[in-house]
């Protein structure tokens, strides 16, 4: 009784379980696509079967060890499948009509396949977003394999497909650019509950409140470094060529009006002064001998005017030293504060006349003045409104409205090109001259999408522009 039992073939419940260990085992979707096409003959006898999707198409031949998809056989399997129908909960199992079937696959059908087959359809799962519909094919001959056409093995089918489509799904992994993936998220975010009201749905109400938001107005802003500067100060400059000797005052000193700021070195004007006066008095002397003899000589009267004219140019030249000599001491022409470098740098230094040397301020007398880079260069209205937030108090703004906003971008220290802006403070403040910060000039009003896209759009127009 033994060996009558080896001799029977194996139990369909057995092998089913054998069938559904080796499916959750597998490691990969290509190990259980092989499993799907292969090893079902141990349940049903069939020639030739084929797994097919409908993204992807044929994925697996019985007896192949890779499909060539661009093979007729392949071709014309896939036209098969797509011609199916797919079931829409679980696996179903259907005898396939090949007269049913569209004229150009019916006319080849004898060519490739056997009359008798089978189509275990396969469909998509809304728990795994991403997955596909397909199919299993299973096809040969009635007479050659009666199992074929035995309706009592479907169920037993639909159990394995079913229990290898469990698997399947759980090796299943969608991918993030699939067009199928994002075609089922955004028509199931869009279209919500089916059975309400398109402006019930939650769909189109984000539609419209990421509409509405990105169409509210906002004000166009911009940043740029700033700092207080003078508004209308005194310009110090060298009165005359020289070396400067000596600071009376240091860095932003406060001095009253008249105060000695610095000096010239003064021996070379002392020098020209006094060879200057030497030659005045020399030709006041000739003057005065040319003057006697005229008394008595009637040429010497002749002379007279020629030696008044040398008194004359020599009486300029010392007047022009001397107020060359009380120039090199230079004083405060206001009240304020001094606004110059180093004095280590400017002294034993030569100086041109008219160069800068330094600036008198008054404490209040101050503005903003920022630096607008090209990019940021906007429509800005009269009187726009800046805010200054200096690095010394950045929670502290300084409040003000823009005189003036320059016509041509200047070169800066860091290569790049600005438009200088000045604004007028709102109100007097204690800071000082000289600290720097941000400034945020507010222009008009415009919708939040193109605040939010003016730079990208800028810098994309930049490349396709030529």
């Amino acid at each position: 009784m033994n060996a009558v039992a080896h001799d029977e073939p194996p139990s369909p419940l057995l092998t089913l379980i054998d069938l559904g260990h080796r499916a959750r085992v597998a490691a990969n979707a290509d190990e259980l696509a092989f499993l799907l096409v292969n090893e079902t003959h141990r349940l049903l006898r069939y020639r030739q079967s084929a797994l097919w999707f409908a993204e992807g198409g044929i994925r697996c031949l019985s007896g192949v060890v890779q499909v060539e998809a661009n093979a007729p056989y392949v071709q014309w399997l896939k036209q098969v499948c797509q011609a199916l129908p797919v079931a829409d909960e679980r696996p179903r199992v259907s005898v396939v009509d090949v007269d049913r079937l569209p004229d150009p696959v019916r006319a080849q059908w004898d060519e490739w396949l056997p009359r008798q087959a089978l189509w275990i359809s396969l469909p998509a799962s809304a728990q795994h977003p991403g997955s596909v519909a397909g199919g299993l094919l299973l096809a040969g001959d009635v007479q050659h394999h009666p199992d074929l056409g035995n309706a009592a093995f479907y169920p037993l089918l639909e159990e394995w497909l079913h229990t290898w489509r469990h698997a399947w799904l759980a090796q299943f992994r969608p991918r993030a650019w699939s067009l199928t993936l994002w075609r089922e998220r955004m028509g199931a975010w869009w279209h919500g509950a089916r059975d309400r009201k398109w402006w019930q749905r939650r769909g189109p109400r984000i539609a419209l409140l990421v509409t509405a938001l990105l169409l509210c107005p906002v004000r166009l802003t911009v940043l740029a470094p700033g700092e207080l500067v003078p508004a209308q100060p005194v310009v110090i400059r060298a009165p005359l060529d020289g070396v400067i000797a000596q600071f009376n005052v240091q860095p932003n000193a406060v001095v009253k009006a008249g105060q000695p700021l610095f000096s010239f070195d003064e021996a070379p004007l002392a020098s020209r002064l006094e060879v200057a006066r030497y030659a005045l008095s020399a030709a006041q002397a000739e003057y005065r001998q040319q003057a006697q003899l005229a008394v008595s000589d009637s040429k010497s009267k002749g002379q007279l005017a020629l030696a008044l004219g040398k008194i004359g140019e020599k009486q300029a030249d010392a007047d022009y030293l001397q107020s060359q000599f009380e120039r090199s001491h230079v004083l405060a022409p206001q009240d304020g504060v001094v606004l110059f470098d180093d004095p280590s740098e400017w002294i034993g230094r030569p100086v041109q006349t008219g160069e800068r040397i330094m600036k008198i301020a008054a404490p209040q007398d101050v503005e903003i003045e920022a630096w607008v880079a090209v990019g940021d260069a906007i429509p800005l209205p009269d009187a726009a409104p800046v805010s200054l937030y200096l690095a010394a108090t950045p929670f502290d703004a300084l409040s003000g409205q823009v005189r003036y906003l320059g016509h041509d971008a200047l070169a800066r220290p860091d290569g790049n090109y600005a438009y200088r802006l000045r604004a007028r403070l709102d109100s007097a403040t204690t800071q000082r001259v000289g600290l720097k910060g941000s400034v945020k000039i507010r222009g008009g009003w415009v919708p939040l999408v193109y605040w939010i896209l003016r730079r990208p759009l800028a810098v994309i127009r930049q490349f396709i522009a030529y």
